[in-house]
Order: C-alpha cells, then sequence, then structure tokens
C-alpha cells in the first residue's frame, strides 16, 4: 500500500491511496475460510462446500468490505500520524473509470486543511466591560413588590386606582370568555381607568381593546389569546366584575424579614436592601459576562483575519448531514455557520497558544456544583457526596448534556482568560441603561 499527499494551495489538498492483492487478500481469504465452514448449502455438509464455490458466490462482496475497510483505516491512520488538521471530512474523488474487476486499486479524497494564522488579544479594542448596579429606584421598587407579596388581600366595595378587579371578559363573536384579574391602574388612559373607578361587583363594563393595557402582553393574558391574535384584535368586550380588592402591603418588621431570611441574617430594612441589592448585582453580573463574552467573540472574529476552504466546505456540507443539500442549499448553509466555524477556529487556537484545558476531574466538580444548587433548591442543602458522585456520574453519561455543561465550563474559562489578558473599557450603568445599550 502507498499513501501519498498533494497540497493543491494552503486550504486543499489530495490524498491518493493505492492499494494491491498484497494488502488484502489475507483477510479475503480468512473472511472466506469463516464463510465456508459456516456456509448451509444443500448438497454438501456443512464445513465441506468446496472454496470455489465459496469464492464464486462471496468472493467479490467480500473483497470489496475488506478494500473498503482497509481503505478508511489506512486513510484515518494517515491523517493521525501526519498531525494534518483538516475541516470537515476527506471527500472521494469520483472516478468515472474505476471498476472493482481488477486487483489494484487507486482511490483519492480531497481535503480541507485548516488554515494557520495568529490571535492577537492584547491589540487595541473598543469593547465595553460593563458594571450593572441596582439603583435605589429599582431596591425600592422591589421592597414595595416583597411588600405586596408578602401583604393581606382585603375586599372593597367599589374599585380604586390601586386595586385588583377579577371579572370574566366575553366577546361571543371570537369566542372569549376569560376569568381574570388586574390592577386598575394596568389600564393604559384615564378614559379607560374611569370605566373602573368605582366599580362594584355585579357591574358589566365595556371596553374596547385596543389599546387597553399599558402593556402589550396584558391583553393576550387576560382575555386567554396568543399575543399575536391580541395584536390584531380591535373589538368590543364586556367585563363582568366579580371580586374587588386591593393588597395592604407587609410591615417591614423581623416577622417578615425572618420569612425572607430564615437564617436571621437580616434584622434592619438597610439589611434588607442591602441584600436585594447583592442578590440583584449577582444576577446582573451574568448577563452582563454572557454580553462581554459575545462582544469579545465578534471582536476576535472581526480582527482576525484568515481564508477558509470554502469550496471544499460547500461540497462536504452537501453530505454530510442527514439529508444531502443540493449546492445552492449547502452555500447558505454555509454562510449561516462561517462565523461560528471561525470562532471555533480561533477558540482552539487560543487554548492551544495558552496551554487551556479542561479536564474530566473539573468537569466532574462542575457538574456536581449545577446539581448541589439544584437540589438547595428543593431543601437538600447538604448531600452525600456519595449521592453528588451517582447523580453527576448518570448526567454525564448522558452526551448531550455532558456536552452542554462543557461548553459552559469551557466559556466561563474563556472569560476568565479575556479578562485577565485583555483590556476593556469598563461603564457603570443601570439595569435599564445596560437594556437600552446592548439590546438597542
Amino acid at each position: 500500500m502507498n499513501i501519498t499527499k498533494e497540497n493543491v494551495n494552503a486550504l486543499n489538498a489530495i490524498v491518493k491511496v493505492d492499494i494491491v492483492a498484497e494488502d488484502y487478500k489475507d483477510k479475503v481469504a480468512e473472511v472466506l475460510n469463516d464463510y465456508r465452514k459456516k456456509a448451509n448449502i444443500p448438497g454438501f455438509r456443512k464445513g465441506h462446500v468446496p472454496m470455489g464455490m465459496v469464492k464464486k458466490q462471496y468472493g467479490k462482496a467480500v473483497m470489496i468490505d475488506e478494500v473498503n475497510k482497509l481503505l478508511q483505516e489506512s486513510l484515518n491512520k494517515f491523517l493521525v500520524e501526519e498531525k494534518l488538521d483538516i475541516l470537515g471530512n476527506p471527500l472521494p474523488v469520483v472516478n468515472e473509470d474505476f471498476s472493482w474487476d481488477t486487483d489494484q486499486f487507486s482511490f483519492e479524497f480531497e481535503l480541507g486543511l485548516a488554515p494557520e494564522f495568529d490571535v492577537d488579544i492584547k491589540g487595541k479594542n473598543k469593547i465595553t466591560e460593563y458594571k450593572i448596579v441596582a439603583t435605589d429606584e429599582l431596591i425600592d421598587k422591589e421592597v414595595e413588590n416583597i411588600q405586596n407579596r408578602y401583604g393581606k388581600l382585603i375586599t372593597l366595595e367599589e374599585a380604586e386606582e390601586h386595586s385588583n378587579v377579577t371579572g370574566t371578559f366575553v366577546n361571543e363573536e371570537n369566542e372569549i370568555n376569560k376569568k381574570s384579574t388586574f390592577l386598575v391602574n394596568d389600564l393604559k388612559g384615564k378614559k379607560n381607568e374611569k370605566k373602573f373607578i368605582g366599580a362594584k361587583v355585579g357591574d358589566v363594563i365595556e371596553v374596547e381593546t385596543k389599546k387597553l393595557f399599558e402593556e402589550d402582553t396584558k391583553l393576550a393574558q387576560v382575555l386567554g389569546v396568543t399575543k399575536e391574535v391580541a395584536d390584531e384584535l380591535d373589538t368590543k368586550v364586556t367585563f363582568t366584575v366579580e371580586e374587588v380588592n386591593k393588597t395592604e402591603p407587609a410591615e417591614l418588621d423581623q416577622e417578615l424579614f425572618d420569612k425572607l431570611f430564615p437564617d436571621g441574617s437580616v434584622k434592619t430594612v438597610t439589611e434588607l436592601k442591602d441584600k436585594i441589592k447583592q442578590d440583584a448585582e449577582g444576577q446582573f453580573q451574568q448577563q452582563a459576562d454572557q454580553q462581554l463574552l459575545n462582544a469579545v467573540t465578534e471582536y476576535l472574529v472581526d480582527s482576525t483575519k484568515f481564508d477558509l476552504p470554502a469550496e471544499f466546505l460547500q461540497k462536504w456540507l452537501q453530505t454530510a448531514g442527514e439529508k444531502e443539500l443540493t449546492a445552492e442549499e449547502a452555500q447558505e448553509e454555509y454562510t449561516k455557520s462561517e462565523k461560528g466555524l471561525r470562532y471555533q477556529l480561533i477558540e482552539g487556537k487560543i487554548m492551544k497558544d495558552n496551554e487551556i484545558k479542561l479536564e474530566y476531574a473539573e468537569l466532574l466538580d462542575y457538574t456536581k456544583g449545577f446539581i448541589k444548587a439544584q437540589m438547595a433548591q428543593f431543601g437538600n442543602m447538604n448531600p452525600e457526596e456519595e449521592e453528588l458522585n451517582n447523580i453527576a456520574g448518570r448526567v454525564l453519561g448522558n452526551q448531550e448534556e455532558a456536552q452542554r455543561l462543557q461548553s459552559q465550563l469551557l466559556s466561563q474559562k474563556f472569560l476568565a482568560f479575556y479578562k485577565e489578558n485583555m483590556e476593556f473599557k469598563t461603564k457603570e450603568v443601570s439595569y435599564e441603561d445596560f437594556i437600552k445599550e446592548v439590546y438597542k
């Protein structure tokens, strides 16, 4: 057997595999001999079928099968030994004159080679690292929400601006018949509010669905329809009042603090606000970190220039999936996935150059931490180590789940690496301003 590689250019190569009879004949003979021992052919005792008959019946099929096995094994071994960094998989070159009616064969494969490039993480960039702070307004709003969640419902004779009304919306033509509860001040405009303020149990109120609530999603919720239906709905509905009440906020006292923090860590309103601020900014940090990772990804893809074997990859995509694609479909798929492929190559280069590794022990510990956090939500604060190990083993035994957790852990490693090695512009913002700037 002889395997050779010829570079077409820096990104494409052809591998030629020449196979002669001596490379496969012993294996073919072994397989045919095994067939002979097991063959049940009328007129012959088992194991005594003439070899000529076995060869005539199975010889060519066995030879083709063994040549293909040898070809695949040899090609894979060659790629490993030559340390070829390829993209996609080798593509066989179609030979119109190929025939199995011989004992010597020559096969050719196209290779798409990974480009060589450098990643400059120290270069000048305009990436902003956001520090999201919890404003006094946000903290006060959360205190108010807590007081309302733990407050008492008081029944009212008639609806007020800040009261809850419960009743049934009806429109027979649009098949609407939905019991719902909402705040009077959730309504949009004084005209709608006036219709409800002063309403009593049993009153029937007619309103227009268009611009009924301040929030666009509220109408779909109270009418029990999809957002798409609610957006198009422009009709009248009746609302029959069934209950009117309001929430008396809970007192900010030790009883409430102990409900929120049974460990006794909060004893004053100031300490409660500090806890809210800490928890909120912890959650905000996760969003800020994800935004930073996305921004670095965009920056590295845009600033790291290299060519790809685009023609080869489009050809490979045509046959890579379960369904064969047309040339046009493959080109479209390549366009959609090119940026992701570029970042995978950049990520791999950074890992190699900076010896960033992911050990199984790290993944196991990360998985156990994830499981422990979930168990804590259900009251199990101190699970046994053996239990954690068993659950983590089962989780990582699921390939899809293992890949998801591995991706999350790698993202954390890259984020830490970028923060340590890249310079960013730091900007302190409120959560509202962060949303406006990042998701505008």
